[in-house]
């Protein structure tokens, strides 16, 4: 029987955030039942609200990483925001922050200045390049990371210009998600010390991580992996063929024994099998130009379900080349009921559950806020009354 009880439950998070990488990190803190104020710029708000009008009048970046928090809006630079913003700390657990480079420090908002204050509070703080080093002050946006990061010199075609960037933001996603289980460590640490700490993110340290095996590919010197579009640098068959239907699949071969199943079954030419062209996965690497031409003749006969039919009854792994349309009406995570329906200021949005299903609990699926929506909530509950908060907006520091 699922609980109510979140992990997160009574955990509230300040977060100074815009674009991607925080409030990813803070949305999923939210979804595990953290409070999560969100502290933005009045009548502007975070930056990615303006990206785009993709969502019924929402910014599909907003919409994504912003569900389930209150957003107070309060101008930091103004006199009158810091005995707010103070009240806010003395209430908080984690501070989320990634604001340009020194800017917190320039507030008073690093670890050292707050930890005197607030012992118990967790500051976890997100940048391009982190603290220290030539980079430090250097603008940070997820493309220029990936480009720092090696992540384009192995993405993309073979081609010397070929270059080609991820698809959504995976250094923003990469740093949010570090970033957030750093804060779940620093919270189990501070059960046991009774103290906060300081958590330090860098997107171009969080996007260097994933480049590991690329990395250690090419080892003291050694040549970089090919880049090789949507198939595999160094396994071979892996990746996009045409079927004759104009269909594309997707299929994926790990070890010998795939292969002989695959020339049997799939090719009906069991005699490749031995071929000393393609009799290992190196050799198969090698001359891969000549192996996608057979493959390619074979497949130009079947339809895309022909073709995955019989890499399924082969147990061969293989995928639909999916559009965005395609995984909105996904079998799979129908099946799996995964979609759930959340408010908006634009109305009902659906949004997808998070990836880590707890049969203890729910997560918390909430609306996403409009700018300010939760502005005098917030204020009222330190104390703020009509008047004061009519004061507050008339000088523009809500």
């Amino acid at each position: 029987m699922t609980q109510t009880l979140r992990p997160l439950d009574g955990i509230t998070v300040l977060s100074l955030e815009h674009a991607i990488a925080a409030p990813f990190c803070t949305r999923q803190l939210a979804d595990q039942g953290a409070r999560v104020i969100k502290i933005e710029r009045p009548a502007v708000g975070d930056f990615a609200r303006g990206y785009d009008t993709r969502v019924a009048g929402l910014s599909s970046h907003f919409v994504w990483t912003n569900r389930a928090k209150e957003s107070l809006t309060l101008d930091l630079k103004h006199t009158e925001a810091q005995p707010i913003l103070d009240a806010l700390l003395a209430e908080a657990d984690v501070l989320v922050q990634n604001l340009a480079p020194g800017a917190a420090a320039r507030m008073g908002l690093d670890f050292d200045t707050l930890h005197a204050r607030y012992p118990r509070l967790i500051v976890c703080d997100i940048s391009g390049y982190g603290e220290g080093g030539p980079y430090a002050s250097k603008k940070a946006y997820d493309l220029l990371i990936q480009s720092e990061a090696g992540f384009l010199s192995v993405t993309g075609g073979p081609a010397p210009d070929a270059l080609a960037k991820a698809g959504c933001s995976v250094a923003d996603i990469a740093a949010g998600m570090y970033a957030y289980t750093s804060i779940l460590n620093a919270l189990l640490l501070r059960g046991r010390s009774g103290e906060g700490s300081r958590i330090e993110v860098s997107m171009l340290e969080s996007l260097v991580e994933w480049m590991g095996y690329p990395l250690y590919y090419a080892y003291d010197g050694a040549p970089p992996p090919p880049r090789a579009g949507a198939s595999h640098s160094t396994i071979y068959p892996y990746g996009p063929f045409p079927a004759g239907d104009g269909g594309t699949v997707m299929l994926g071969l790990q070890n010998e024994r795939e292969w002989q199943l695959f020339c049997d079954q799939v090719l009906c030419r069991p005699e490749l099998a031995k071929d000393a062209r393609f009799d290992a996965n190196a050799k198969r690497s090698q001359h891969r130009d000549a192996l996608r031409a057979i493959i390619e003749a074979a497949f130009a006969e079947l339809s895309a379900a022909q073709v995955i039919a019989r890499l399924d009854a082969a147990q061969i792994a293989n995928a639909h080349v999916n559009t965005m349309a395609d995984v909105w009406q996904h079998p799979q995570l129908a099946a799996r009921d995964a979609w759930r329906e959340v408010a908006s200021p634009s109305g009902p949005l659906p949004a997808l559950l998070p990836p880590g299903r707890n049969s203890a609990y729910t997560a918390r699926m909430a609306a996403v806020p409009a700018l300010g929506e939760h502005t005098d909530a917030i204020l009222a509950g330190l104390g703020y009354d009509a008047e004061m908060l009519a004061t507050l907006r008339e000088r523009g520091t809500i």
